[in-house]
């Protein structure tokens, strides 16, 4: 067994400054970073994590790295990423995409991005950075598989991408939220619906007699998740197009739970931060993880990372910048019925405080890489258009491959629009979608 713990403050940076090499920085610019600096400031919470893991197999692995920076040495710029990655038939996926998935998702984040823009421009870049890291791991084995849960936090907002059954759930304002689903074949109908249109055979185990037991899996292989990164030799239809969910915080903060599922296939959420309630991260994590295993004895890997994300009081009175429109991706479905006492507050007064719930900012689950990777205005022209959308190779005019090739709406889209991809990467998309399979199916035991 395993535990790690650490934290990172809130609250203002500093700067530095040197001299020689380049021109002077115009003033302008100087103050408009220390504006957005102090305002990126004003939001920036305090993170408490802990870990705790039981291994049964060595198959789970995490990412901790509370102090990431998207533009190097510009403290504004800081953002957190905790990542779990539940391996299965070896951990050959689980590492690679443990050790690759952050850059790949910083790689297909456009460049010179203020911080509203890098945040609505995340769900895109998390699809493309998901697929590459699928398409490159093929490359180095056929067999390994992987779940991937993987949060990163800036500021007050959290973004979730996950494929698999590992699990996210945030507590905030007395109220359980999912920031994950479960891809499992059980789970979804759709995904049944959607593998079987794609060449794939779903069932149960066949055994002697004709009777089928446990849950339904994907044959070849006998895989019980319809998403996942590796497991090229079940089907490309196993996609890793990810679950994305982002949502902000309140200034009342919160606490998030990311745990594979040793941990959920014993434990309800609520179990879980009912059993953990009032300790810190690490001994949290502790308790769930072993709550998990007296409940049922250790039959898997069970790890479970804690996150607590604690806003200073001093902050919670300070205003926001009024919301830019246009967004469309921008709505309130986690809203709780305000207090009778808010109505004392003007109109103009409740524009830039902070939320008193958990706003949803975004979700998207669909498999369809054309719909996936074609943003809505003004998002999609943060983009290159002459970029592939997935591995970020540059892209002659004449060479590059609209993401809405063969769709089954040819009426309503425009295939030179793009977004475009690479020969190698329309090819990846085209096995995804079932038109390139050439696996037989079996699922008889006996």
């Amino acid at each position: 067994m395993s535990s790690r713990s650490g934290s990172t403050g809130g609250g203002s940076t500093g700067g530095g400054s040197s001299a020689g090499g380049g021109g002077a920085v115009p003033l302008a610019v100087l103050l408009r970073r220390e504006v957005a600096s102090e305002r990126t400031a004003s939001e920036r919470p305090e993170l408490h994590w802990g870990l705790f893991s039981q291994a049964k197999k060595g198959e789970d692995f995490t990412f901790l790295k509370p102090e990431c920076e998207r533009v190097p040495d510009v403290p504004s710029s800081s953002f957190s990423a905790f990542g779990l990655f539940d391996g299965h038939n070896g951990n050959g996926a689980a590492i690679y995409t443990k050790e690759n998935l952050l850059n790949n998702i910083l790689s297909a984040v456009p460049a010179d991005l203020n911080r509203e823009d890098w945040l609505a421009a995340l769900p895109r870049a998390l699809v493309a950075a998901f697929v590459k890291t699928d398409k490159d791991f093929q490359t180095k084995a056929r067999s390994s598989g992987t779940t991937v849960t993987f949060v990163i936090i800036d500021g007050l907002v959290i973004t979730v991408a996950s494929v698999g059954d590992s699990r996210c759930v945030l507590q905030a304002e007395g109220s359980i939220y999912h920031l994950s689903s479960d891809h499992r074949f059980d789970a979804s109908k759709e995904e049944v619906d959607r593998v079987t249109e794609c060449g794939g055979d779903v069932g149960r185990l066949n055994v002697v007699g004709g009777a089928e037991i446990g849950p339904l899996r994907c044959w070849p292989g006998g895989l019980c998740l319809s998403r996942s990164i590796g497991d090229q030799d079940v089907g490309e239809f196993i996609v890793p197009v990810p679950l994305v969910k982002q949502v902000k915080l309140s200034t009342a903060g919160g606490r998030l739970i990311i745990a594979s599922d040793g941990v959920w296939d014993v434990l309800s959420p609520e179990v879980a931060f009912n059993c953990s309630r009032e300790l810190p991260p690490v001994p949290a994590a502790e308790q769930i993880v072993k709550t998990a295993v007296q409940s049922k004895g250790l039959r898997d890997d069970t790890t479970c990372i804690v996150v607590d994300i604690i806003v200073e009081k001093n902050n919670s009175s300070m205003p926001l910048a009024k919301r830019q429109p246009g967004i469309g991706v921008f709505k309130n479905m986690f809203g709780k019925k305000k207090s009778s006492d808010s109505s004392s507050h003007s109109h103009s007064d409740r524009e830039y405080m902070d939320p008193d719930n958990v706003e949803e900012i975004f979700e998207d689950g669909c498999a369809l890489l054309s719909r996936r990777l074609d943003s809505e205005y003004p998002v999609r022209n943060m983009f290159k258009l002459f970029i592939c959308a997935i591995c970020q190779v540059e892209l002659k005019p004449n060479q590059g491959i609209s993401v809405h090739e063969d769709s089954s709406q040819p009426g309503s889209l425009r295939r030179w629009d793009g977004p475009f991809l690479c020969q190698s990467c329309q090819e990846k998309k085209e096995a995804m979608e079932g038109k390139r399979r050439s696996r037989d199916s079996s699922r008889n035991s006996g």
